[in-house]
């Protein structure tokens, strides 16, 4: 079998692979390919903003994955939407902007992990970033990720803002800067009106340097392994052929939470047990691979609206296609924004020591869409708000349920396997609905639609959120990094796979411990902050 040779071979063109094929290849000598199992990211609905709602709802562009039954959450399959695409989940996502707070950082430092405190990680994030407001001592103005503040115009966005006020709850001007726990706007990665994603801000300028080749429709299938060293990757090209790619100095596995531990499974790099059940043949023995899923659950309170809010009119037909066009074409008009506009990171109780709770609020009613009179009616007006578990104690696994790689892996989130778990999200579900209870937002809402207005025990708000609770779509932890003697680490902290040589894990899967917020932006940073390991710069 033919197998060209790189430098550098990278399995996955999400925010992490994207972030390293555009800074491995600022050395015009370095010869890098980007390996993608899904296609290029041209579809106008990516581009959109507005448009993210209906990748969601039509699971365009991922991997259609969905949790095995989950025990704590009526048997369900919960899904778990992964980008299939060129720019990965930021292609996908909902473009919010969260670093996470600074402690998170300093417990990674504090457990033994020394460059990955929050003083040790700031600069990376800085480096990412153009942030509206320039640059500053928390923020970047000359990265690549374009950062603004949500603008999308409802009042009751104020109204929300107002109502934490009222019930004392803090305020924050910028929750990626000094302080973020409080309510504050949303901070969004869209640049002059589109969708700007780590495909948009990283891979795209760095398309035209001689050194850099990306392959799509290209699966990964085996990581091949000589004398102690990862020498190339298996993958089915587009084309339905087995290919070889070598890599002189080092493979990088950026494939995600599920598909990085699945991919070095499948090569024989995990737990001796786990693989002898699928008949491979152990490489390295490495029994973290796959385990300490975490991700972070939520429940949401609906509402009805009272008055029409300016999203109904948004989505009259003959209004929709104009502003499809001026979005895609222009970068303006109402579809450049989303129907959130602000979030907030709270604490659930007292005695916690960071914010436990994330609030997403989304200004429009589920499954909204283009209506004409007389032949459709308008859709009924609501709203809701959203409370986010930002650190549960459950942990799940990610494992294999095939030694064929087209095979989806297992996933068992786990979810609500703890007391203190079901505790917090309880209380996050309650103080979400004394936000929308209080003035000036109890003005906006008609009734309670769920729970429900006469759900008020212990036993009601479990039994609700067993029954809807879903993902907020930041899985990670399952290639965790770990300092030496950490027996269930996969990577150090310079993520490079124990047991070894020329192989290293960049994504969110590498993250021992969920972060207070979404994980994009850390996925980049770490993107970033391993390429100037890597490049001798740190």
């Amino acid at each position: 079998m033919n197998a060209k040779s790189y430098d550098y071979v990278i399995v996955g063109a999400g925010s992490a692979g994207c972030t390293l094929a555009r800074r491995l290849t600022e050395d015009p000598g370095v010869r890098v390919l980007l390996l993608e199992a899904g296609g290029w990211d041209r579809d106008p609905w990516i581009k959109i903003p507005l448009g993210w709602g209906r990748i969601l709802e039509k699971r365009l562009h991922d991997w259609m994955y969905f949790t095995e039954p989950e025990p704590n959450a009526d048997g369900r399959r919960i899904e778990c939407a992964r980008g299939k695409v060129v720019g990965g989940s930021s292609s996908i996502n909902a473009m919010a902007y969260v670093r996470g707070n600074p402690g998170d950082y300093d417990r990674w430092a504090a457990a033994g992990l020394a460059g990955w405190s929050y003083a040790d990680v700031l600069p990376y994030f800085r480096r990412q970033e153009s942030w509206e407001g320039g640059s500053g001592p928390y923020r970047g103005g000359e990265g690549p990720l374009g950062v603004g503040t949500a603008r999308y115009d409802d009042p009751i966005i104020d109204a929300c803002l107002a109502a934490g006020r009222s019930l004392q709850l803090p305020a924050t001007a910028d929750y990626n800067g000094a302080q973020q726990e409080g309510l504050g706007r949303m901070q969004q990665t869209i640049r002059q009106g589109r969708r700007c994603s780590a495909a948009e801000a990283y891979l795209r300028p760095a398309l035209s340097r001689p050194g850099l080749t990306v392959e799509t429709g290209a699966l990964a299938s085996r990581i091949i392994l000589e004398a102690g060293r990862a020498a190339g990757v298996e993958f089915f090209s587009h084309r339905g052929a087995t290919a070889v790619a070598r890599a002189e100095r080092e493979i990088i596995l950026s494939g995600g939470v599920i598909n990085s531990p699945q991919l070095l499974l499948l090569s024989g790099i995990g737990d001796p047990e786990a693989l002898a059940a699928h008949g491979i043949r152990v490489a390295v023995e490495l029994p973290g691979v796959g385990r300490n899923l975490q991700d972070h659950l939520s429940v949401a309170a609906n509402y009805a609206r009272r008055e029409q809010g300016p999203f109904v009119a948004m989505m009259r037909l003959d209004r929709v296609a104009l502003s499809l066009a001026r979005a895609y074409c222009f970068g303006t008009g109402p579809f450049t924004e989303t129907p959130s506009g602000w979030t907030g990171f709270v604490k659930s109780r007292p005695d916690v020591e960071l914010p436990d709770i994330q609030f997403l609020f989304r200004a429009a009613p589920g499954g909204a869409g283009p209506w004409l009179a007389p032949f459709k009616p308008a859709f009924a007006d609501g709203f809701s708000l959203r409370a986010v578990m930002l650190r549960p104690e459950s942990r799940g696994a990610v494992t294999l349920a095939s030694a064929d790689p087209r095979a989806p892996a297992h996933i068992r989130q786990n979810f609500l396997a703890t007391e203190a778990d079901r505790r917090t999200i309880r209380d996050g579900l309650r103080l979400a609905r004394r936000i929308v209870g209080v003035a000036p937002l109890s003005a906006f809402a008609a009734n309670e639609l769920s729970p429900g207005a006469d759900k008020q025990s212990d036993a009601d708000l479990d039994a609700y959120i067993r029954a809807t609770a879903a993902t907020a779509h930041h899985p990670l932890g399952t290639c965790r990094m770990g300092p030496a003697g950490d027996r269930m680490a996969v990577v150090d902290p310079e993520l490079r796979v124990r047991g070894i040589e020329g192989l290293r894990v960049v994504d969110a899967s590498v993250m021992p411990t969920l972060v207070g917020g979404n994980t994009n932006a850390p996925t980049i940073m770490i993107a970033e902050r391993v390429a100037s390991f890597m490049q001798g710069a740190d």
